[in-house]
């Protein structure tokens, strides 16, 4: 569904308060990982919120996760694991093991490779949001990094009526509270906890757009009732948003200033235009061959075997337009 919303302090190239539910759409990931995943972000009719531009959860499940070196480039991968644990590695070297309440961060810039594994040989409980940042031009043709924060600030939200929430926040600012991880546009992303019976309004900035998917448990968000893993999105112009639940809700909000750069998205980069996609699949493919020297991308330790890139389309890669 989606529904205008008038705000009297909506303000030049605004588009409002809105109420737009994004359902997610199970997406096969096939080869060698043999996962499906539920898609929230990008939707077709929403590329990006903010700078995010890929929401994934994968899980909960018992499952063997073996996600062999794949590249990416012009983008961050945020990694929230909600239960098991995940190993990371990297063509910069990096080896992390991930567990709930950490945060993986990798910035791709022009060009990197990692793998993510469960943990152990034999299938684990396993459930994780794995979301992408969409980097601006000041940094996305830059080097590549990796953080991993294992402490993240959180803050309490006063309940009007019920108990008072609890949230992190993971990338970003929220409510003048900051994250740790590195940044490169103006941006929220945090998981906030609300026990039951609870009614809290969560402060937004106006001029940022904003969008909550329940994690689990149960949610009204601006008296609209939302299932698991569904993503509403609630535009810009408004400076708070009203979230009651009954059993306890675990949500995540995401946004940002939006993103005005149209992007081109293909497999796992982010680009602006076709042919940026074609020579990252070129470099990448090159770099795959018997005895080729691994340049833009690397190689990450311990793997015999990589991702083959997908064959492109045969119509010409466009960005992708807001239809909002």
């Amino acid at each position: 569904m989606a529904e205008a919303l008038r705000h009297h302090h909506r303000g030049p190239g605004m588009i409002g308060a809105r109420r737009l539910l994004l359902e997610p759409r199970e997406v096969p990931l096939g080869g060698v990982r043999g996962m499906t995943v539920l898609r929230a972000l990008p939707h077709r009719n929403l590329p990006t919120i903010g700078a995010w531009c890929f929401l994934d959860r994968f899980g909960p499940a018992d499952t063997r996760m073996r996600v062999e070196p794949h590249p990416h480039i012009g983008l961050q991968t945020v990694t929230w694991p909600l239960v098991g644990e995940i190993r990371h590695r990297d063509s910069l070297g990096s080896d992390a093991d991930l567990r709930r309440g950490q945060l993986n961060l990798m910035t791709a810039g022009n060009g990197i490779s990692h793998s993510e594994y469960s943990i152990g040989d034999d299938p684990i409980p396993l459930d994780a949001l794995q979301l992408w940042v969409v980097l601006p031009e000041s940094a996305r043709h830059g080097g590549a990094g990796f953080e991993r924060h294992t402490e993240l600030p959180t803050l309490t939200l006063a309940a009007e009526a019920g108990t008072d929430a609890e949230a992190t926040v993971v990338l970003g600012e929220f409510v003048g509270v900051r994250s740790p991880a590195t940044v490169h546009t103006p941006i929220v992303g945090a998981e906030i906890a609300l026990a039951a019976g609870s009614t809290v309004r969560l402060p937004l900035r106006p001029e940022w757009e904003h969008a909550l998917m329940l994690v689990e448990g149960d949610v009204v968000v601006a008296e609209h009732p939302l299932d698991r893993n569904a993503l509403l999105y609630l535009g810009d112009s408004r400076a708070e948003v009203e979230v009651s639940t009954t059993e306890g809700a675990l949500l995540f909000i995401l946004g940002g200033e939006p993103f005005e750069d149209e992007i081109v998205m293909w497999w796992n980069f982010a680009g602006r235009t076709h042919d940026e996609i074609v020579a990252a699949r070129e470099a990448w493919e090159a770099e795959s061959s018997p005895g080729a020297e691994t340049t833009r991308f690397g190689a990450v330790g311990g793997h015999d075997v990589r991702i083959p890139a997908p064959p492109l389309p045969d119509v010409q890669l466009m960005p992708r337009g807001r239809r909002i």
